[in-house]
Formats: structure tokens, sequence, C-alpha cells
């Protein structure tokens, strides 16, 4: 039987408290227990698709779905994302680019610095590849400069965050501007007025509070404890690497261009020259082609051999692969929780309350956010949900862009462990859960609260 086939027969109460159970057991496991993440998700995921009525035949599929597709956005943009990182690192490319910054930002600015490369990456490319890319950067700052991963971490990956999630092209803004019939346009410029100061408080300042109290080492994942004598003495220039990192933007921000222009009709989207580009600028290529250049401009164009080259590019998918895994496993686990309904069953039953409009969306999509994980999902799903009250209601172009932002807000708050970007950050930092959840989780719920308090203001004074 397939999971479309089948109807939840659980109220929202029992889903809701099932929900609940399964959330704590896992925390239990990990951090009482110390179970390792990855078999702690895998057999929480199948008690709650059996906890949750989902039926026996269907539960396989259920649980490789989730996890597939959550592999199918992850694995390449990791893997391809960590050789490029480890190209750069070795190379001493982080190193001088590190140097750079410091010198024309200085020490104390780092995490500014850091922050604000992040939030202009993050406009065209996705979360988790621009977190990927910008990893030895990060890294190589906080080895110079000392005081802990976090306090250039949490700014960057704030940064990748707050743009993913606020600010089109990507896809949860888009989807719910043309649920809700707002203007593309005007949506990016108001996203941007609210991502910036919202990332500024929760993200940056917030990074440097919570770096002072919380120091963690520096992780080896991407240098993999090379021996200096094995680092490249003479480091390229910061501009070679800049120009390395720009390659992968440069080609997704084609991409996205040429999805507008065909959208607005200005060229044929169908056209076959247009669709091998759109193929060409996907984050993947984009990330395989810049992969390639960097090998000979970082490795074969400075001396070192083929076999040198290939083994170093081998040893950086080593480290990453535990991280993967466990990112599908995160994904398994929210899969779970899509298919048995729990997201749907809580958003139905709030939607009958009667609250403002841009309070209903906003709770909506948190609750979507918190039962089943992914932000987009999250995102796309609560606008669908929202649509009726909205469409045909009278609601001006920019209470629309308000509307818009109140549901991406509520998308990003309180992402746990059901999401796969908390393992990602998570790992990638060296964090345990415990202090995953003290750090990102509460950075996250501190992004939608305070996007949903600009977005409402929007909304009443619009």
């Amino acid at each position: 039987m397939e999971t479309d086939e089948w109807t939840q027969t659980l109220g929202a109460g029992p889903l809701l408290g099932i929900a609940a159970g399964a959330i704590a057991v896992l925390l239990f496991l990990i951090i009482k227990l110390r179970v390792h993440a990855f078999l702690a998700l895998v057999t929480v995921s199948v008690a709650t698709a059996f906890a949750t009525g989902i039926p026996a035949g269907s539960i396989i599929d259920t649980l490789t779905d989730g996890f597939g597709s959550t592999l199918a956005s992850v694995a390449l943009l990791v893997g391809l994302g960590a050789m490029l990182g480890r190209l750069v690192e070795v190379s001493g490319g982080a190193q001088a680019l590190t140097d750079t910054l410091i010198g024309k930002f200085g020490e104390r600015r780092a995490p500014l610095a850091l922050g604000v490369a992040s939030l202009i990456f993050g406009f065209p490319i996705f979360f988790d590849a621009g977190l990927v890319v910008m990893l030895p950067i990060v890294f190589s700052v906080a080895r110079r400069l000392g005081g802990g991963v976090l306090r250039y971490g949490l700014p960057a990956a704030g940064a990748f965050s707050v743009m993913h999630i606020y600010v089109p092209p990507h896809p949860g803004p888009v989807a719910a501007s043309g649920l809700l019939g707002a203007d593309v346009g005007l949506v990016i410029l108001f996203a941007i007025l609210v991502a910036v100061p919202t990332w500024f408080l929760t993200s940056y300042l917030y990074g440097l509070w919570a770096g002072k109290r919380i120091v963690l080492p520096v992780p080896d994942i991407l240098s993999g404890g090379v021996p200096e004598e094995e680092r490249d003495q003479n480091p390229p220039k910061a501009g070679t690497v800049v120009a390395l990192l720009l390659l992968p933007l440069v080609m997704i921000f084609a991409n996205t261009g040429l999805n507008t222009a065909g959208e607005a009709g200005w060229i044929d989207g169908d056209a076959g020259w247009v669709q091998v580009l759109l193929a060409l600028g996907s984050t993947p290529i984009a990330l395989l082609v810049t992969v390639f250049v960097a090998s000979y401009v970082l490795g074969t164009r400075r001396g070192r051999g083929k076999d040198v080259l290939e083994k170093l590019l081998d040893t950086a998918l080593g480290p990453v692969c535990a991280i993967i895994l466990i990112t599908g496993a995160g994904g398994m686990f929210g899969g779970v929780l899509r298919a048995s309904g729990i997201g749907d069953a809580l958003s139905n039953a709030l939607s009958d309350i009667g609250l403002p409009v841009v309070v209903a969306a906003y709770l909506i999509a948190t609750i979507l956010r918190i039962a089943q994980g992914s932000a987009t999902v999250a995102l796309t799903t609560a606008a669908g949900l929202v649509q009726p009250l909205v469409v045909g209601n009278g609601f001006n172009s920019v209470e629309l862009v308000a509307l818009v932002l109140a549901l991406a807000a509520g998308s990003v708050t309180a992402g746990h462990v059901n999401d796969s970007g908390f393992w990602l950050v998570g790992r990638f930092f060296g964090m345990d859960v415990k202090t995953t959840l003290k750090t990102w989780t509460v950075m996250q719920t501190t992004i939608g609260l305070m996007g949903f308090a600009l977005s409402a203001l929007l909304f009443v004074i619009a």
C-alpha cells in the first residue's frame, strides 16, 4: 500500500504526543545513553512510523524516501564542497584569504567580515552548499585568531540561513510568493530589509556572545590533520581564492537569472540552449566544475602530481561520510513525521482558531517546521494552507509581502533534531547534540522571532 492511499485516523492530540515522545526518546538515546546519532535516528524513525499507524508495507519505502531525498540534495553538495575545501585548505589558500581579511578588517571585525561575505554568497547559493564552501575560511580564521569556532562559525552559518529562508530566489520564499500572489521583486526588497538586521542581531551579535561562553576547538574535518610539511609553503594569492569561490556563485546566479527570464517571458524557457545552461548552472554542476578548476589552479599548476592530488581529494571524503549519513537519517525522521500527517493535523487545527492572518501564518509555519523539520517544506505547505485566507480578501501588495515573510519566519523557528541542517551544522562545528540545541536551535528560533516581529510590523503599517 502506498502512503498516499492511506488515511491517518489519529487526531492531532495523539499525533502530537507521539511526535513529542519520539523526540524525547531520540534525545535520551543520544545524550544519555550515548547511542550513535545515525543508529538512534534510524531506530526512532522506525518506531515512530509504527506508532503513527503508517501501513507496515509502506514503512520501508517511507524511510528510504526520506533518507534518499535528503541525500539527493545534501550528499553531492557536501562531498564536492569538502573536496573544494580540502584543496583551498591544503594549498594555503584559506590562510592567504584569512590574512587578507584580517589585514583589511582587523582581528576584532573578522566575524563581521565572514558574516557579510556569507550574506553575499548566500543570495543565490543554498544554505548547505554555501556553508561547506565557506568552512575552510571560517576554520582558518578561527585557528589564526583563537576564541573557538563558534565565534566565527555562527555568524557565517546564520547568514546563509537567513538568506535561504527569507530572500528569493531560494525556493521557499519563491513558492510562497507564487501561492499568495506576492510580487517577487517586492519580496526581495523587503526580505533584504528584514534579513540583514535579523542576521546582525540574532547571528552576528549572538554568535559573539555564544562564542565567548562555549569555546570549541576548530575541527580538523576539512584539513584532515594534513601535516604541515605537506601543505603548500607558497600559498596562492587571496584574489585567486576569491575567484574560485565566486565561480560557483556566478554559475548559480546565471541559472537564477535564466529561470527568472523564462518565467517573465523574456526568453523561451523550454529552448534547448536554455535548458543546457540551466543544467550547467545547477548547484551540483557548479561545484563540480569548481572542483576541477581548483584541482588545476591549486594543484596541477602548482606542481602537485596526479597521484598526490587524487589522494588529497580521496581523503577529503572520509571525514564527511558520517555527516552525510547522519544528515540523511535526520531527513528520514522528518520524512516519517511528514508521512504520518502530524504537521497537517496540527496546522489544520490551528487554522480554525481564528487568529489574525499574519499571526496564523507564522504559527502554522512554525508548527510545520517543528513537526517535520524541513524549512522549505514548512514554508511551502504553510503557504498553501494560508492561501484560502489570503486570495480574494483585498490585501495590498505590501501586506502580501509581509505574509510571505511571516511564513518564512515560522519556517525557520526552532530547528531541531528532525532537521537535516541541525545535524549538518552540529557535526561540521564539532558540537554534540546538547550544545547544538543550546546554540543552533536557539539562534534559529531568534531568527524566526525577529523576522516575524519585523514582518508583523510591516503588515500593520502597510
